[in-house]
């Protein structure tokens, strides 16, 4: 039964962040086995992410703004940034700019949904604990997802040096902010609580804007007014 409840408890969040940012798709939602595969391969990045930060730290030391720059938070968004680049930026069912904030949301809720497996099993953490990772750890994947597939989206339906312009953006940001969150975490140990709770709530705010204005730039959104006014 304990072991039902840490996995119960480190599943759920990943699978409700995934649900709500799957019902955001206004126009035309995605097939459900296409962002179940992305979120599966988001687990999947969980392996190499461990190998490559394991060998920087025997590489680099342990200093704390190098591990939060560069072995945190620069290997996990550089490889999410590869699998959707190199599997969903060009796939046929990319065909809208929200497209993107919904697979890199799957890719980074997957990643974070193993993370908090782990640490659910191996330190046995009770309710509290697990709830505030809900808040931030994984809340925090969500939104660096959003920033990514945002300007992933923009690089999608744009040609040439401006795509290029984007996709440098859909990495450069989320690494940005996933290093100053991990910073903030690592540099200010006792008073962390009082920049990170901003920090999130600035980052929802402008991932909500981002779901807006991705959504409003649909091609489908004529479609969709043209079938409401039909009925």
């Amino acid at each position: 039964m304990l072991v039902f409840s840490v996995i119960a408890s480190a599943l759920a969040p990943g699978l409700a962040l995934l649900t709500y940012f799957y019902l955001k798709d206004r126009y035309d939602q995605e097939p459900l086995h296409m962002v179940i595969k992305v979120f599966m391969l988001g687990v999947l990045v969980v392996f190499p992410v461990m190998i490559l930060q394991r060998g920087m730290i025997l590489w680099l030391g342990d200093n704390p703004v190098v591990n939060s720059l560069f072995v945190s938070a620069g290997v996990e968004e550089f490889l999410k940034w590869f699998v959707m680049y190199h599997v969903i930026f060009n796939h046929t069912e990319f065909d809208e700019p929200y497209d993107g904030i919904l697979y890199a949301v799957a890719i980074s809720l997957g990643f974070a949904t193993v993370e908090n497996l782990l640490y659910a099993w191996y330190s046995q953490a009770a309710f509290g604990p697990m709830f505030l990772r809900a808040l931030l750890p994984v809340s925090g994947h969500a939104m660096f997802g959003v920033i990514m597939g945002y300007y992933m989206g923009h690089a999608r339906f744009t040609e040439g040096k401006r795509r290029r312009f984007f996709l440098v953006l859909s990495l450069f940001l989320p690494w940005m902010w996933h290093g100053l969150y991990d910073l903030i975490l690592n540099l200010l140990t006792h008073t962390w609580v009082w920049f990170i709770v901003p920090l999130m709530v600035l980052l929802w705010y402008g991932g909500m804007g981002k779901i807006s204005r991705a959504n409003n730039r649909s091609p489908f959104r004529f479609i969709k007014r043209e079938e409401e006014v039909n009925t």
